[in-house]
């Protein structure tokens, strides 16, 4: 029995493709070329820059270490801040004196280089966090150098570099716990603010997700009101302090709203909710006066009103002024607190179309439930009311004033 043969291609060489061999990374070797181009321009960061651009040096694998030479003057150990070996240059940013004359260049250098390659942000975003991360590994000076270096490239709009990639890898335990942190932030601020204004440096941190976590550089220790106040007050940055303070009192006001809103939605005696209010009064040194308007937004953003049906809008509204007397009158403890509720209720119908004609009903309703004094109606109605609505409020009120006037006079 034959066997078949297969068949084969006679004289044709088969060709396979090849494989792109990668070339061995070799990090040191691109090191020592950067470093030798500062060398050769005596650190002239124009003239370095003119021969980085027109070198055909293999950034897209070295990018880190390139920065690393900027940084230190070149290149650092795997993984640490120490030098490693090889030949390093005078003109890096580590190496210049702790001022924005000396930085400024560096920074104006990156970005012309930055110009030509932006595929490099990502690896000065490696640079800068690693180094961040590792704080606690520079003297002191080093880094009050890079925190001056870090506020003008932003400063100066450096391109596409992401704020939570400096503000971010700060928040380590270890070195907010030393107060490594709030130093460099410090300095990281003042540098900042020459250049800018605080609604800049607010923007910033807004997009650094760190606008409501300010107090996260202080160690635990410092970390309050009182600490923040003292520390940037001690810095000449009033502004900041205020711009804090003001934050941190919306953030209690609207948690203070929320508790509110959810003992209102679950009905909750009255006398538990008034030392609710009373306590958060207290833990957040809130005034009088923002009380009294909480109230009010609270107890008129739980009722459930019908769309169109004035009639029913009303009914809710005076019911939940009845329901809810005992609360308003145990914080309108004076004829000014009284007063800020009548503009607070004039301000609301105003800017609501439906509770508009519902203003001297619920006025009336308060003073039948003595939240409001007649005093206190009457001094709003002869040269108290807001500006917001008056005439209209004015005329709709005086029936009721008329009869107040009169109650009056025969007593």
């Amino acid at each position: 029995m034959s066997s078949k043969e297969r068949p084969t291609l006679g004289g044709t060489r088969i060709k396979t493709r090849k494989r792109n061999i990668a070339a061995p990374l070799d990090p040191a070797t691109f090191a020592d070329a950067v470093v030798q181009i500062y060398l050769d321009n005596a650190g002239d960061l124009e003239l370095v820059a003119k021969n980085i651009e027109s070198s055909d040096l293999n950034f897209s694998r070295y990018g880190d270490t390139f920065f690393e030479v900027i940084f230190t003057g070149g290149r650092t150990q795997p993984g640490t801040t120490k030098p490693d070996e090889g030949e390093r240059h005078t003109a890096s940013v580590l190496d210049c004196e702790p001022s924005r004359e000396a930085i400024l260049p560096s920074v104006l250098y990156i970005q012309k280089i930055l110009r030509r390659r932006p595929f490099l942000i990502k690896n000065l975003e490696n640079v800068m966090r690693r180094f961040l991360q590792s704080l606690e590994l520079f003297e002191e000076n080093e880094r009050k150098k890079l925190a001056i270096f870090t506020a003008l490239t932003f400063s100066q709009k450096l391109s596409g570099l992401p704020p939570d990639t400096v503000f971010q890898p700060l928040l380590k335990g270890n070195l907010v716990a030393k107060g490594i942190v709030l130093s460099f932030i410090t300095d990281f601020f003042k540098e900042y603010l020459i250049d800018n204004n605080l609604d800049d440096l607010i923007s910033l941190l807004k997009r650094g997700k760190m606008d409501d976590n300010l107090l996260e550089f202080f160690p635990t220790a410092k970390r309050s009101a009182e600490g923040f106040s003292e520390h940037f007050t001690k810095e000449g940055m009033l502004d900041l302090v205020d711009y804090n303070a003001k934050k941190m009192f919306d953030v209690k006001l609207k948690e203070m709203k929320s508790a509110l809103t959810t003992q209102i939605a679950e009905e909750s005696e009255i006398s538990e909710v008034i030392e609710t209010v009373k306590q958060r009064v207290k833990d957040a040194n809130l005034p009088d006066f923002e009380v009294v308007r909480i109230l009010w937004d609270v107890l008129m953003d739980a009722v459930q009103w019908s769309g169109k049906n004035q009639q029913q809008n009303a009914n809710a509204a005076l019911r939940q002024v009845k329901t809810w007397a005992k609360l308003l009158n145990a914080f309108c403890t004076n004829g000014k607190l009284e007063l800020e509720l009548i503009y607070k209720v004039q301000i609301q119908c105003y800017e609501d179309t439906k509770l508009m004609k519902l203003f001297p009903e619920i006025v009336r309703n308060l003073y039948d439930q003595d939240v409001l004094a007649e005093d206190t109606i009457l001094h709003w109605y002869r040269k108290g009311s807001n500006p917001k609505g008056r005439q209209s409020f004015v005329k709709a009120l005086e029936p009721f004033v008329n009869w107040l006037e009169e109650a009056e006079e025969e007593e």
